[in-house]
């Protein structure tokens, strides 16, 4: 499973980024442009989305619900300073795929009750994408979050993020997590497309 999250710090625009991601065979792509107006992540959304239905490629918006829900596309990843994921559900509706950022795994326990479809565990290193970052986990982290969720019996999907190279890829697949999330690894990449199908080749070959 691997997740592309769109980079507004790379020299490549957001919709190369996502024509590149897709042409490398990702089919789920998260639209973060977390300083840009509705109007500019709506005139992206705008020219992706009919690629993203031609190739399946699953489309969702960071933090935005009411956005996502007007420019239909299929769900959000909400973060501790979103909108509550119970109000996003309401909004968004049971089809909806709503996303969760996770630190610690009383962040997975406040929402143990919710209609919730993946948990984002992280960050593993330093990145430079997010501000205000949470303390680092690494691999080390991220397994103990995991570990616990399986002793709770806690099913959510469970992607790693926040600052992942290829690399890293066999680790964090042994850590216990279902797929990664990914952003400059890819945005930065001089083949963005070439280093996507890579990456895809090396997260089958490490379940």
């Amino acid at each position: 499973m691997l997740q592309f999250i769109t980079n507004t710090e790379s020299s490549v625009s957001p919709v190369e980024q996502v024509k590149g991601v897709i042409a490398g065979g990702c089919r789920w792509v998260q639209v973060r442009m977390k300083d840009a107006s509705d109007e500019e992540v709506s005139r992206v959304i705008t020219e992706i989305k009919p690629l993203c239905l031609e190739t399946e490629t699953f489309l969702i918006l960071d933090d935005r619900v009411e956005l996502a829900q007007t420019l239909d596309v299929g769900g959000v990843h909400l973060g501790h300073l979103d909108m509550p994921p119970l109000k996003a559900r309401n909004i968004l509706g049971p089809a909806a795929v709503i996303g969760y950022t996770a630190n610690k795994i009383e962040d997975v326990m406040s929402v143990k009750n919710i209609d919730i479809d993946y948990i984002g565990i992280g960050p593993y290193r330093q990145t430079t994408t997010k501000k205000n970052l949470a303390p680092i986990l690494g691999a080390e982290g991220i397994g103990a979050i995991c570990r616990e969720m399986d002793r709770m019996e806690l099913e959510f999907g469970r992607v790693a993020v926040g600052g992942i190279e290829m690399d890293d890829i066999p680790v964090l697949i042994s850590s216990g997590v279902h797929g990664i999330a990914v952003s400059g690894a890819l945005a930065n990449a001089k083949d963005i497309s070439k280093a996507t199908s890579e990456m895809l080749a090396l997260l089958q070959s490490s379940k």
